[in-house]
């Protein structure tokens, strides 16, 4: 399941549960720049919060608003201009004594320019921690009481970041829009339990962003991003001269924030619906998507129809059909059990390489959808698997390379929970299948623990083909846009808008990673690691090259490009030339196993005594052993290296 369909699955489940709310947080968004915020509903109405991108002149009066599928007239304001969306601000900050000196001035001067960026409608908390926690400020729009509170912060030891974390998110409230941006630069040094922490902001569904002001420790950094990620926000680092523009891009935000109003159709009749906005920006459309409520729900109790009569001939279903019936039901269960659990939330636990494939993955902040209550047994099923790979870091360590080879969104505990019931329902289907046989039951458990691989195994080769076909052309367009005048980053930025999956995803890490202060060489290289790609280290070699000795790197990169393309016709003529081979090579390494699995499902008792008699052991392990020799020769034989 795709990232974007375990969000909207998560974002359902309260729905589906009749879990009452007016509000819900956004799925993942049509862009990286637009996306619905908050979503919240009153008498036929549906009222909207919705980014736009910095430095975009948006026409309101062009916006449309479709309701399920249904378009409807809507109207559009900024944000700032009314008060129908409460929007709520709490600033956590750090006041510890390792703030003090230039960190604490500038800490506060970024607070100020906060409080002066800010919309005015935008009610503004502050929250303070250090050997103590207080709450100086409630919401308020009161701007000189504010600025007043953060003229008379002081400094003390100790630094309850835990706590001062969870005060700012009932501080928060539980109305409209609400966030909360924490700055700290410590580790925390109370009792508390970083996990009650992560599992409170999520339930809240108050998104959490923290600026790490010069940080050192790596089990510090880890905790904030572990409570970022529960709140669908980030980590900035930022130095102390850096403080007051990244306060004032996250003021920005919220400046920028239009309010979408629309009145539900008639023809609308669910209670939850998939939200669609559109605006014009001079000749570009920006446009988000949500799946929400729009419509209360009844919680009227349907009268059941009474059951047909048990007389008369009626119609008689065969005990296999019921097997079948009761194995498909247990299995669908199953997996849509793990597959809510994998889109409430993320695995705390993520390591660095982790966090930057998921910042490239969504270009930036987006929220999630909240966690409700009887989420929390599936929440702990995740940490308990993040438990057993922190304890197997090898397991761990395959599985995350599996996933990002495939492209996959999985992360590695996610992934373990998510093969573990893919086993669980295929061995009870095998089981019903079988008639309660340990055999098939067996057959259908090992068939169960295979098929995640083998699907990520051709997710990796696919990926990795579509990744080949398109490098000629990927290298033309950077030639191109060298010739033009640009940069190489910002060819490689034309990639990120013009490119097709997977290349988008990638050259989008390559400028995350140059942004956290790796060059741009070694970004590269680190894709075709990924790639295990030649024909692309060939072309970071020569980007290496012509960076240190000069030279025409567009004329260079063209003639790479047109090498590739050739080898790629090449590889394509083999390919055609050995199919023959390599169908025969399928059909002779499969046809074996294949009619013994169906005569073991057919024919249990003739096909049985191969695993009651020892003479059958014997025979089924000479037949696998000489399988997978004529396997391994065939696979050499009709396998040419190009």
């Amino acid at each position: 399941m795709s990232r974007a369909a375990a969000s909207a699955l998560a974002v359902a489940l309260p729905l589906l549960l009749g879990l009452p709310g007016s509000a819900a947080r956004a799925a993942e968004p049509a862009d990286d720049a637009t996306r619905i915020t908050h979503v919240q509903h009153e008498d036929g109405r549906v009222s909207l919060l919705v980014n736009v991108p910095p430095d975009v002149d948006v026409d309101l009066s062009t916006v449309t608003v479709t309701v399920g599928g249904e378009k409807t007239d809507a109207e559009a304001v900024p944000a700032d201009s009314t008060s129908v969306v409460r929007r709520t601000a709490v600033l956590a900050i750090d006041t510890s004594n390792s703030m003090r000196g230039d960190r604490f001035r500038a800490a506060k001067s970024a607070a100020l320019v906060y409080l002066d960026s800010v919309p005015s409608d935008v009610e503004v908390g502050i929250v303070t921690f250090d050997s103590d926690v207080s709450g100086p400020l409630q919401p308020t729009t009161d701007r000189d009481r504010a600025r007043a509170v953060v003229d008379g912060l002081a400094l003390s030891r100790r630094t309850r970041l835990y706590d001062g974390v969870l005060a700012a998110v009932a501080m928060a409230g539980d109305e409209g829009q609400r966030s909360v941006l924490v700055l700290s630069d410590g580790a925390d040094t109370s009792d508390t339990d970083l996990t009650a922490v992560e599992a409170a902001i999520e339930g809240s569904g108050v998104l959490t962003d923290v600026v790490s002001l010069e940080q050192t420790g790596a089990g510090a950094v880890d905790a904030l991003t572990r409570m970022a990620e529960s709140g669908s926000g980030t980590v900035i680092t930022a130095e102390s001269e850096a403080l007051a523009e990244t306060f004032t891009d996250e003021a920005d935000v919220l400046a920028r924030q239009v309010l979408v109003t629309t009145a539900v159709p008639d023809s609308v009749t669910t209670t939850d619906a998939t939200v669609t906005v559109a605006l014009q920006a001079g000749a570009t459309t920006l446009s988000a998507e949500i799946f929400a409520p729009v419509r209360d729900r009844t919680l009227e109790r349907e009268v059941a129809a009474p059951l047909p009569s048990a007389a008369g001939p009626g119609i008689q279903v065969p005990t296999y059909a019921v097997y079948t019936g009761v194995g498909l039901l247990g299995t669908g269960l199953v997996c849509f059990v793990v597959m809510v659990g994998l889109g409430s939330r993320r695995t705390p636990e993520m390591s660095a390489v982790d966090r930057v494939v998921q910042y490239a993955a969504a270009g930036g902040r987006g929220p999630a959808p909240t966690m409700e209550k009887n989420e929390q047994p599936l929440s702990q099923a995740k940490d308990a698997a993040a438990g057993v790979l922190r304890r197997n870091k090898t397991l761990e360590d395959r599985i995350a390379r599996k996933l990002t080879a495939a492209g996959s969104g999985f992360l590695p505990a996610e992934w373990l929970l998510l093969h573990i019931g893919v086993a669980v329902g295929s061995a009870l289907l095998g089981l019903l299948l079988g008639g309660g046989g340990a055999l098939t039951g067996a057959a259908f458990l090992l068939l169960g623990l295979l098929a995640p691989w083998v699907w990520l195994g051709f997710k990796k080769k696919r990926r990795f083909k579509s990744f080949n076909s398109q490098l000629p052309d990927t290298l033309q367009l950077i030639s191109g846009s060298l010739a033009a005048g640009l940069s190489l980053a910002q060819s490689i930025d034309t990639i990120v808008r013009e490119g097709g999956e997977p290349m988008r995803t990638e050259f989008r890490r390559v400028l995350v990673e140059t942004r956290l202060g790796v060059s741009i060489e070694d970004a590269l290289e680190g894709v075709a690691e990924r790639f295990d790609s030649k024909d692309f280290s060939w072309v970071v070699m020569a980007i290496r090259i012509q960076r240190q000795v000069g030279g025409n790197l567009a004329e260079l990169l063209d003639t790479v490009a047109a090498t590739i393309r050739e080898r790629e016709y090449l590889r394509r003529q083999v390919l055609s030339l050995s199919a023959e081979g390599r169908l025969s090579a399928w059909v002779l390494g499969c046809l074996p196993p294949g009619f013994s699995g169906y005569l073991l499902l057919t024919q249990p008792d003739y096909f049985g005594v191969m695993f009651s008699d020892p003479r059958g052991w014997l025979m089924l392990g000479l037949c696998g052993v000489m399988l997978s020799v004529g396997a391994f020769w065939m696979s050499k034989l009709v396998k040419v290296e190009v």
